[in-house]
């Protein structure tokens, strides 16, 4: 198989030599080329790069000059279209080792038979084993063999998978998540990651509820495995560290920078599903119907207005109740990419939405906004709705009708 893994990274030299070097070591006899993408590093990241390049044929690398960081949103896509040469592509980390035999799980499912050899629409993942940095689940196994390339323990992780190959062959699950391998055309063909996201946060949630849209199959393989250190970008301050008891510590760590732009990606990608990021317990995406929906708001504030303006495609404003703000400052303060100006409608303004949603700021609760956190699933849920007006909880909510348009969203309108 000819696979081109995609790896960008901003100051993680250290991870990234150890991950090219497991990569080498345990690609079998797979050609693997090595795409990476240097974001504005400042390690010796880009001297590096140059010298494998002279050294090692298969490893391509672009660098971002900076000074301005891109994150792999773009990046990712950047090696996609303009580095990578083979069909099958891999997003994968600098942080990640690859273990024995990972490539050949890869290789069973991302093909078909010697009749029909080529099967596309089908997205294959590896499983993760990590360190204990972060909550359990079912789609990963936890179990610490280092948190830094000087304490890995190569060895006891071999021994391990080996044994975890043994009892897992052939076991598969239908989630997502990285390290993810597809076809470029799939990846191509909807645009690729969307760079509302950028630099990073809730991208991987939006391509992959717009992959599930698009009829690719998901498969995560559970006989082959990465070693994931995690948390070598820019989450977190300085890295995964150990207690004097030897266990890992990483709450209330992140950097200030990844906190505001999760926050700014979570508010994009509000506005462009309608809902929060959804998925079953092994990652697969669960995607509620995307509804046309406006707001008309009385007794509005500025707290109300921020909480509530990511929820919809149209605020209907008053613009007699313009007392203690002005919605061009909200509008000019909010970082988004989506049109505000459009978005905002005075009060009397043609009703134009699907749906209509009523909101007194006078009375307005912690339940409506729990109605209108899920309002998605509660109309889908009632198959007798139609066309008319009803009472929930202090909303009133009148129904023009229940097309849905989440289908819209596959391809990636840059």
């Amino acid at each position: 198989m000819k696979i081109s893994l995609i790896q960008p990274g901003r100051n993680n030299l250290k991870y990234l030599k150890w991950s090219y070097d497991s990569i080498r070591k345990n690609q079998g006899n797979h050609e693997v080329e090595i795409c990476v993408a240097d974001d504005f590093s400042n390690d010796g990241t880009w001297s590096w790069c140059l010298h494998k390049m002279q050294n090692d044929p298969l490893f391509k690398a672009i660098r971002n000059e900076g000074p301005t960081r891109l994150g792999h949103t773009i990046l990712y896509d950047r090696l996609v279209n303009e580095v990578a040469t083979n069909d099958i592509c891999m997003i994968y980390h600098a942080d990640m080792y690859l273990c024995p035999g990972a490539l050949d799980s890869i290789e069973k499912h991302m093909y078909g038979t010697e009749e029909d050899p080529i099967v596309e629409s089908r997205i294959v993942s590896l499983t993760r084993i990590e360190p204990p940095l972060h909550p359990p689940g079912p789609e990963k196994i936890l179990q610490d063999f280092g948190i830094e390339p000087e304490e890995f323990d190569e060895k006891s992780l071999l021994e391990f998978t080996s044994k975890t190959k043994f009892y897992n062959k052939d076991k598969t699950t239908d989630g997502i998540f990285a390290p993810w391998a597809f076809w470029k055309k799939d990846f191509q063909d909807m645009g690729g990651h969307d760079p509302i996201f950028a630099p990073q946060s809730k991208e991987d949630t939006d391509i992959f509820n717009r992959f599930q849209l698009n009829g690719i199959e998901f498969i995560q393989t559970w006989d082959g495995f990465v070693y994931h250190m995690t948390c070598r970008g820019s989450r977190f301050a300085d890295g995964a560290k150990r207690n004097p008891n030897g266990e890992v510590f990483m709450k209330n760590r992140e950097t200030d920078e990844w906190l505001k732009q999760n926050q700014k990606s979570t508010r994009e990608f509000i506005r462009k599903w309608g809902h929060f990021c959804k998925h079953d317990e092994f990652l697969k995406p669960i995607i509620p119907p995307k509804y046309d929906i406006g707001f008309i708001i009385k007794n509005n504030n500025l707290g109300l207005l921020e909480v509530l303006e990511p929820w919809c495609s149209t605020v209907y404003y008053d613009e007699n109740e313009l007392r203690n703000f002005r919605y061009a400052d909200y509008i000019e303060k909010e970082d988004t990419s989506f049109d505000l100006y459009e978005k905002f409608k005075p009060y009397d303004n043609e009703k134009q939405n699907n749906i209509l949603i009523d909101i007194d700021g006078n009375n307005f609760n912690q339940q409506d906004m729990d109605y209108i956190q899920n309002i998605a699933e509660i109309l889908a849920s009632d198959k007798e709705l139609g066309e008319g007006t009803f009472q929930l909880g202090n909303l009133q909510i009148t129904i023009v009708s229940l097309k849905t348009y989440e289908k819209e969203l596959i391809k990636c309108k840059r």
